[in-house]
């Protein structure tokens, strides 16, 4: 076909562009199909006919969904570039595709420059020949290497038919032998089927015999009736005759003994009428015996009622004595939760006692302290009413002596104003009576600046103020101002102290006056009214002003936060924050400057004489709403403007996307049945993803949903009972086990309802929002002020999802069982039993040291099963199986291992099908029901869910083999849920 297109003369230089285009046209379809387009690219970047972009799009383009597709557009873009472009497709040809290029141009390909057309240099052209021969050697060591691996695999398959020819003589063989012997069974079955015949023929003759013996037994014993019916007539006619005897010896007439013959004929008539029934008599007996059937199946009719009612009665007093025994468990119930109310009612009102007592001492110790600083105040007050007195004497003696003297200098009357340090526009003679001071409520300094306060002027630069007198409300302004700007973290305590010394008083009046008292001397000023001397003394009330503290971008804000929810309106959650969506108008809160947006990131207030602090960055909207409702009284805010974060909440909560802010896994350690219609039905040692800590409408309940055990989406979605309401049901279920009868109590055995776990050393609610104490930064046992109850059950666990790698090891429970079957599963295709390595002292020691010890072999041993030995067959790609104990999994965590854990539960039938493999062991059946009996409750102390076989799912060692590798491959498939360890 070259050959026609082009003339064996023509040299493709000379070509013109439409002619060598026209060539590769012809054979387009040929180039498509035949040329990889990542083989010529590198050549055609070298010549420059493509660039970088057209190599993207070519190799990367989703349109050009196969090789052909990917060529045609190169030609395509070449065909943009004109002659240089079909020259270089040609040249690459010639390179990559020899025998391609010969079909296209009808030419050899040639490795001399002058083939080439010049678009790559002759140094970039050797190069790029290099690279490609070094390719196609590459290349061509490669393939000799796969047609090497190929011969080794067809080695390695004849030996393999080979043996397979073997095992199908081998089973030839076999096939011969199983035909021979069942020949031989055959006849044997015919042998014993005559024997069968000849047993039965005999049981046919003993079966005659026993007839024919049971008939002459009925012949002897007729023949016996006989014999005495003959003895007994033979004498009856001995005594007839001897009677007769006597007769005829005594009656010698014979008148007398026809007489007595005649007797004797008589008696023998009535002996013989007496020996037959009448028709009369038998229907009498008939009717009689008739009756008598009759009466007796009345009887027995009656018998069978008064059986029935018998019964029915026993089991009236069965159930009613089961009534009676389950009403003496609720009355035992009853009244122990009566005694356990009243000890708690009793050490309520103990508490109570105590509490009153030490408010009671607490009122004395304040009456005590404000009556010294009545005292205080009330000494300083006739203080300066007598300084004002002798001000004033002062003042009128320079008055008269200037008048008798003459008119002072200019200089010297304005001494004497400086020197009083106040304007006056009159004099006075005495000073006016002062209000009597009043108890009042604190309040804050921006009311206190709003009081009708007069006083003079006040020096710019004074802070503190220099006189007796009380402060004006500039002097307060600017000392509020310089506690403000002048304070950071680490004064606040001790800017709190100072403040603590600052009192408020009021008048009797309607008029409002304000005296702030500090350790300090105040700025100078003079008030046109007076303290009355003769006045009781006042009570004092402190007054804590607002105070803001900034470190870095977190605003901590000081106010009244009495019924602080009722003032914010927070959302969000533990997995964005919890932001204050809306603030009340004219609240305490709206005051001080709080908006919306801002995240909540903890709150300090202060809880019978004590501070505390709560950490609310990273809580449930649940546990914030707790939080905020705890505060009483005065507060610290602690805020961090994050406008981002909660307009993107708002959308995900306004589009349907998420519920909340909330979102955690949790395991339940207890079955709850779905009651209502939106209630999700939960099992023990379910995983659960909770999305909202506080739905709409719903108290005291939780959103949540099952989880996937593959992938993490949700299933189905319902409501559940939030921790403190499934704490208590979970007491309840405890309570109501203890005191169910043992026939249900052992029904419910068989599926487990409830997970008994507790907080352990942790000393606190993992799921509840953190309490410190300001003064020790930890929350003591007795705390009052923590969530966390006397009970420490927890229904719900956290849990984080781990990813394991492709094979997790092995861990078969209980250990007598293990021991057993760990071999057995190792022989299996992807399985390796786990070996111990012997140790050093030296590094038995350190790798002690490290956690990096298993278990050991024997006590005081060197031999040990390590981490080591069980990565490096998880390398290996094969499932390590581990002959230990539980207490290698918390080690196995610790170092990011997440093994397999299966327990087969054992009963007497279970245990008796693995009796042999159990003796070779040298265990014994009871042995190993101890040991399931003594590892089942274990297992629930386990941070990691594990899978349980039941005994009746198998039926012998190799079935049981079977289910372990099905149930090995499933749960590799799953996410790994472990839960925080709490022991």
């Amino acid at each position: 076909m070259a050959a026609e297109c082009v003339p064996e003369g023509s040299d493709l230089k000379e070509m013109g562009e439409e002619d060598v285009w026209e060539l590769i046209n012809d054979n387009r379809h040929r180039i498509s199909l035949g040329v990889k387009p990542c083989m010529l690219i590198p050549y055609l970047r070298q010549a420059r006919v493509l660039t970088e972009m057209d190599e993207d799009e070519i190799l990367s383009c989703l349109k050009l969904t196969n090789r052909s597709m990917r060529t045609s557009h190169m030609l395509d873009l070449l065909r943009i570039q004109g002659r240089d472009g079909a020259m270089a497709l040609l040249e690459s040809l010639m390179i990559h595709y020899p025998t391609l290029y010969t079909q296209v141009t009808g030419r050899k390909p040639s490795a001399q420059p002058s083939g080439f057309s010049g678009l790559i240099k002759y140094s970039d052209l050797t190069e790029y020949l290099v690279r490609a021969v070094t390719g196609m050697q590459k290349e061509l060591q490669e393939a000799r290497q796969e047609a090497s691996r190929l011969g080794m695999r067809c080695t390695s398959l004849e030996a393999e038919l080979g043996q397979t020819l073997e095992q199908g003589e081998e089973s030839r063989r076999l096939k011969a032998d199983h035909g021979r012997m069942r020949k031989q069974l055959a006849a044997a079955h015919h042998d014993i089927l005559k024997l069968k015949d000849e047993k039965c023929d005999l049981y046919v003759r003993y079966t005659a015999a026993i007839e024919e013996r049971s008939v002459a037994n009925i012949h002897c014993s007729d023949l016996n009736l006989q014999v005495y019916q003959l003895q007994f007539e033979l004498r009856k006619a001995q005594t007839e005759t001897d009677f007769e005897r006597q007769h005829s010896l005594k009656c010698t007439t014979p008148s007398k003994t026809q007489q007595l013959q005649d007797e004797i004929s008589t008696l023998r008539r009535q002996l013989l009428e007496a020996e037959k029934f009448t028709p009369a008599r038998e229907d009498i007996l008939a009717q009689d015996l008739a009756d008598a059937r009759d009466g007796g199946i009345e009887l027995a009719e009656q018998l069978r009622c008064y059986r029935e009612d018998n019964e029915q009665l026993a089991r009236e007093r069965q159930e009613i004595v089961e009534q009676k025994e389950c009403l003496a468990l609720q009355v035992q119930k009853l009244s122990l939760d009566c005694e356990m109310y009243q000890q708690k009612s009793t050490v309520i009102q103990n508490q109570l006692r105590e509490l009153q007592a030490e408010r009671d001492h607490a009122y004395l110790s304040r009456d005590e302290a404000q009556a010294q600083i009545a005292r205080s105040l009330a000494e300083k007050d006739m203080l300066r009413s007598q300084l004002v007195e002798l001000q004033e004497k002062v003042f009128t003696l320079r008055a008269w002596g200037a008048c008798r003297g003459g008119p002072d200098t200019p200089g010297e009357r304005k001494f004497s104003w400086e020197s009083q340090g106040s304007s006056s526009d009159s004099l006075s003679s005495s000073p006016r009576p002062r209000a009597r001071l009043r108890r009042m409520h604190a309040i804050c300094p921006d009311s206190m600046s709003g009081c009708s306060i007069k006083s003079g002027d006040i020096s710019p630069s004074s802070v503190r103020s220099q006189n007796v007198e009380p402060p004006c409300p500039e002097s307060l302004r600017r000392r509020e101002e310089t506690l403000w700007y002048n304070r950071d973290s680490s004064e606040t305590a001790e800017c709190d102290s100072l403040l603590d010394n600052d009192f408020v008083f009021i008048p009797s009046e309607n008029e409002v006056e304000q005296s702030v008292m500090s350790p300090m001397p105040s700025c100078q000023g003079n008030n046109s009214d007076g303290l009355s001397r003769a006045s009781a003394p006042p009570f004092l009330l402190r007054s804590r002003p607002r105070a803001m503290r900034i470190t870095g971008r977190v605003l901590t804000i000081s106010f009244q936060g009495e019924a602080l929810p009722s003032q914010l309106q927070v959302v969000g959650g533990n997995k964005t924050g919890v932001f204050i969506h809306q603030v009340t108008e004219g609240s305490a809160a709206n005051n001080v400057g709080i908006s919306s947006g801002a995240q909540i990131l903890e709150v300090k207030y202060e809880q019978a004489q004590q501070a505390l602090r709560m950490v609310l960055e990273d809580s449930t909207l649940e546990e914030a709403m707790w939080a905020l409702g705890q505060v009483r009284g005065f507060c610290h805010l602690s805020l961090r403007p994050n406008q981002d974060a909660y307009e993107k909440l708002l959308l995900q909560l306004q589009s349907g996307e998420a519920m909340s802010g909330d979102s955690f896994y949790v395991r339940v350690n207890m079955s709850l049945p779905g009651g209502s219609q939106d209630a999700l039905t939960v099992s023990c040692n379910d995983i659960l993803h909770v999305t909202s800590t506080r739905p709409a409408g719903i108290d005291c309940s939780w959103r949540a949903s099952h989880v996937h055990p593959c992938q993490l989406l949700d299933l189905k979605t319902g409501n559940m009972p939030n921790y403190y309401r499934a704490q208590r049901l979970l007491i309840r279920a405890i309570e109501d086990m203890s005191f169910q009868p043992m026939t249900l109590r052992k029904a419910q055995e068989k599926k487990k309802t409830v997970r008994i776990v507790s907080t352990g050393r942790q000393g606190r609610n993992p799921l509840w929002v953190c309490v410190e104490d300001s003064k020790d930064k930890s929350t003591g046992p007795g705390d009052a002020s923590a969530p966390r109850g006397c009970v420490t059950l927890m229904p719900y666990t956290l849990v984080t999802p781990h990813y394991p790698p492709v094979c997790r090891p092995v861990l078969l429970l209980p250990t007598i069982l293990g021991r057993v079957l760990d071999k057995k599963l190792a022989e299996w295709q992807g399985f390796q039993l786990c070996e111990p390595e012997l140790l050093s002292s030296s590094e038995h020691a350190a790798r002690l040291q490290r956690s990096e010890v298993l278990e050991e072999c024997e006590q005081g041993g060197q031999r040990c099963y390590t981490l080591q030995s069980v990565e490096r067959v998880m390398k290996q790609g094969t499932h390590c199986v581990l002959p230990l104990g539980l207490d290698c999994v918390r080690r196995l965590h610790r170092a990011e291992i997440f093994p397999i854990i299966i327990f087969i539960a054992q009963s007497k039938c279970s245990a008796r099908k693995l009796k042999s493999k159990v003796q070779r062991q040298g265990w014994s059946e009871e042995q190993l029901l101890e040991c399931s009996r003594s590892e089942e409750p274990l297992l629930d102390k386990l941070p990691c869910l594990y899978r349980s076989i039941s005994p009746g799912s198998w039926c012998d060692s190799t079935a049981l083999l079977t289910t372990l590798r099905s149930i090995i491959w499933e749960e590799q498939k799953k996410i790994v849920w472990v839960e925080p360890d709490l022991w």
